[in-house]
């Protein structure tokens, strides 16, 4: 009876094992302190969390990726770019520089870096006033490309986020314009560079203008240790720090195929004096790659459905319906995104002949609240079958014709054989 009461015991705590096992456990929605914050994964814009992302905000020198962007789309790197007095004098005290020269001229690839690791607020008035003239050029240069990108809630008055009432954004706009830089490579690798030096010039013959990157998620001391804030998949992207606009933080991450941004807008600091922009931001990575997952639905070119072609021939008539391109989703783990029916919607009409590739439809997957789309085409060739109403027609010429050359004849022998009687 001992036995089978701990064989009994044995099997309960297994049953009870594999149950606890087979459970996944997901991340709670994350508790954070900015006053506003965004985490959407890029490839499909899906949202993963939202805080107040369409509430206007001081971005602070998250305004830089702007600055860098409109750079990229209208300079060379190898260009060079002149120091002016006017964008030194520009900078309040109290705003970071990077100890530029008046004369001195720099490269843009060189600028670039300066403006994106060091956050140097002269750096951003010296590449505004080379692509557009003047600061306030460019400004207006911003702010149409921040309307091109969808932005809504968006208006720059300077290039580098000196405090300006005036200046303002929002964590979903800085999304948008987050989204559309790091399309660019050159911008991915300056962004997720840990330090930098500028060459020496002959304005400034020294090479001690060297520079960690402010985005301490990427960061790592001179002794190859993780500092408090690093995050072993951060890719990017910018810092950004006034009084008015406090703690600001625009961030990605790359993980397993997926990748995500965040934005955190106005947060404070830990009791132990630590940035809640840096501690929320990977709350926000934890909580987007503990709870999803990247699915790949169907494979371009797989058949999804036979149908019949109702005047096609009798050995081309099936014909299958192939999917364009591969549907990859962004789930929720909790969702078997496999399992999901598709809307499929035949063309109007369709009828042979078709030509195998033809288009013959659209299929549309709906899985955690977004849509993917593709188009189908045809898997092979259907002939047309040859028209019953053509035989039909033929067959009426025939006894048309018999009609008018046989039937006179006919009524000339009666005529005949009446004239006899």
């Amino acid at each position: 009876m001992k036995l089978k009461k701990r064989i009994s015991l044995i099997l309960v705590i297994l049953i009870i094992t594999n149950i606890l096992l087979s459970i996944t456990t997901f991340a709670a929605e994350p508790t954070l302190d900015a006053g506003a914050a965004l985490s959407v994964e890029i490839s499909t814009g899906k949202i993963i969390y939202e805080k107040n992302a369409y509430k206007k905000m001081y971005p602070a020198s998250t305004t830089k990726i702007m600055t860098a962007l409109l750079v990229l789309e209208n300079c060379k790197l190898t260009d060079l770019a002149t120091v002016s007095y006017s964008a030194l004098a520009a900078v309040p005290d109290g705003y970071t520089i990077a100890n530029l020269q008046v004369g001195e001229q720099i490269s843009i690839e060189d600028l670039l870096y300066a403006l994106m690791l060091k956050s140097a607020n002269e750096a951003a008035n010296v590449l505004a006033e080379h692509v557009a003239g003047t600061v306030e050029s460019f400004s207006a240069m911003m702010n149409t490309r921040a309307a091109e990108l969808g932005c809504k809630t968006t208006h720059f008055v300077n290039p580098n986020g000196v405090h300006d009432d005036e200046h303002y954004s929002t964590a979903y706009d800085l999304y948008l314009i987050a989204n559309e830089a790091m399309k660019n490579t050159t911008f991915r690798t300056i962004v997720a560079t840990r330090t930098y030096t500028l060459p020496a010039t002959d304005k400034y013959p020294s090479r001690d203008r060297s520079f960690s990157n402010t985005n301490q998620l990427i960061h790592i001391n001179n002794n190859n240790r993780a500092d408090n804030y690093y995050y072993k998949y951060a890719i990017g992207i910018k810092t950004g720090y006034t009084s008015e606009a406090r703690n600001c933080l625009v961030s990605a991450a790359s993980r397993d195929g997926l990748e995500f941004i965040n934005v955190v807008l106005d947060a404070g600091l830990t009791d132990a004096g630590l940035s809640y922009r840096f501690l929320d931001s990977i709350e926000l990575f934890d909580y987007a790659y503990d709870n999803y997952t990247l699915t790949k639905v169907k494979e371009a070119n797989s058949i999804i459905k036979t149908i019949e072609i109702p005047n096609g021939t009798k050995e081309t008539k099936n014909l299958d319906l192939h999917i364009k391109d591969s549907i990859t989703v962004v789930n929720n783990k909790s969702i078997d995104a496999t399992t999901v029916l598709p809307e499929i919607t035949l063309n109007e009409n369709l009828l042979a002949p078709i030509n195998k590739g033809d288009t013959v439809g659209k299929i549309k997957y709906t899985i955690d609240g977004m849509e993917y789309n593709s188009t189908l085409i045809a898997g092979s060739a259907v002939e047309e079958r040859a028209n019953i109403s053509i035989y039909l027609i033929i067959a009426g010429l025939v006894l048309l014709i018999f009609a008018t050359c046989i039937m006179p004849k006919k009524k000339k022998k009666s005529k005949k054989r009446k004239y006899r009687r």
